[in-house]
């Protein structure tokens, strides 16, 4: 049986119907690795919320303004910068990795499929700043700046709460999520590179580009010294950050550069290995220590209520709790209703309904892109406090969809792990004993 073999059955060619044999599998690997990673980093941000609200509070906040780096090289940045410029291209080279082999060989390889989770993910991006914008626009502080803070989903915050509450989830509609915040990724990551960067040296930019394009030149005449890979993407990372662009748009460049589709003779892309090795790094270091620099917000000096009642909260919270969903499921019901696209079978929309309200949990970007609109003091509180508040809301409202569709998930999960013959291969994706060979 070939790896992409088509299930055999409860396929109707409609949206989120079952994946191929090794889209899923890919996928499945994909979604366990982020889901120990959103642990982890929930983690983190929760002991950096505890510290700066603690005695312990001017000590976190000096702890985040050590700097160390070469001077010489624009480098001699505080740790919190080094976590958001540094770690964080990190994050974005697997999300380009991931983009890379959703639009190669997963998901977004065929245009007819592509097409709803492409739509639903701008939906969910535009209508999220729309409403930001809408919130600000007439408030006596509003600030639309922060327009971009809305748009971008936390996929490990989202599977983690999937983890708890939504195992049982088809696998279609994870890998639904999933596309979904991989096109969030490189949406927000444009937004970064084009509104929210301080200056812009075209010299330096125009070495990065330089670096990068010798970086896919050498992937594609398969070059494999991984050394020479590493320090092209270092130095590229450096010109970047140098000419004011955001150092994680060479992050994620590097990664829609490295190759996904194996030769022949090959066991592995270059692509899965570099994944393979770094993203457990990704996952279990670098957002980690970001969330624990970036969610740290200090509120012993301001109410709750005084940084909720913000303007720039409560268009983050409208943006996220509201825009999301809406954005996300709206967009597909509209693919569905004037396209040849179809609902499979085996979903109802509120189950596409869930997934959008996941998609409106949006931190580490969220997060990062707050840190970019905004300088010290109420505006970046309130930003950050829109963040936490909105991603809490919207994983409980979540939480409260899943819930009512458990039994329902159960049902689907025994049909697609069912593998009677004990071969490694659930049996709907096994080919009938009539069927033609």
């Amino acid at each position: 049986m070939s790896a992409d073999q088509e299930p055999k059955n409860g396929s109707n060619g409609g949206l989120f119907d079952r994946l191929s044999l090794s889209e899923r599998k890919w996928t499945l690997e994909a979604l366990r690795n982020e889901t120990v990673g959103g642990v982890l980093m929930l983690t983190a941000a929760a002991v950096a919320l505890v510290l700066a609200n603690s005695q312990f509070g001017d000590w976190y906040a000096e702890l985040s303004q050590v700097t160390f780096g070469p001077e010489a090289l624009k480098l001699n940045l505080s740790l919190s910068v080094w976590a958001a410029d540094g770690l964080l291209a990190i994050f974005f080279f697997v999300a380009g990795v991931e983009l890379r082999h959703e639009l190669q060989l997963g998901s977004l390889a065929q245009p007819s499929k592509a097409a709803v989770p492409i739509a639903a993910a701008v939906g969910g991006m535009a209508l999220p700043a729309i409403l930001y914008v809408a919130v600000n626009l007439f408030a006596e502080n509003g600030e639309l700046t922060g327009w971009g803070i809305p748009m971008a989903t936390d996929i490990a915050f989202a599977l983690a709460v999937l983890a708890v509450v939504g195992r049982r989830l088809p696998v279609a509609l994870r890998a639904f999520l999933l596309s979904l915040a991989v096109v969030d990724d490189l949406g927000a990551i444009l937004v970064i590179a084009l509104f929210y960067s301080e200056y812009f040296n075209p010299g330096e930019f125009a070495i990065a580009v330089a670096l990068l394009a010798l970086y896919g030149f050498l992937q594609q005449k398969r070059f494999t010294g991984w050394p020479i890979y590493l320090a092209i993407a270092l130095v590229a990372w450096g010109f970047m950050h140098a000419s004011g662009v955001h150092a994680t748009v060479a992050g994620v460049a590097v990664g829609l550069l490295t190759r996904v589709k194996k030769d022949p003779g090959e066991t592995e892309a270059p692509g899965d290995r570099a994944e393979h090795i770094i993203r457990p790094i990704s996952a279990g270091l670098a957002v980690p220590i970001f969330a624990f620099f970036a969610a740290g917000v200090d509120m012993r000096g301001e109410t709750l209520s005084e940084v909720l009642g913000n303007p720039i909260a409560l268009g983050v919270i409208a943006g996220l709790v509201i825009g999301k969903p809406i954005g996300v499921i709206g967009t597909a019901w509209l693919m569905a209703k004037f396209t040849r696209a179809s609902l499979s079978s085996s979903v109802r929309w509120r189950d596409v309904l869930a997934v959008g309200l996941l998609a409106g949990i949006g931190f580490t970007v969220s997060l990062l892109i707050s840190e970019l609109a905004f300088a010290e003091g109420l505006e970046l509180d309130a930003a950050k406090i829109g963040v936490l508040a909105a991603s809490v809301l919207a994983a409980l409202l979540a939480t409260v969809v899943l819930l009512s569709r458990n039994r329902f998930y159960a049902e689907m999960d025994s049909i697609e792990e069912a593998d009677v013959n004990q071969d490694g291969i659930p049996d709907v994706y096994q080919k009938d004993d009539t069927s033609p060979s």
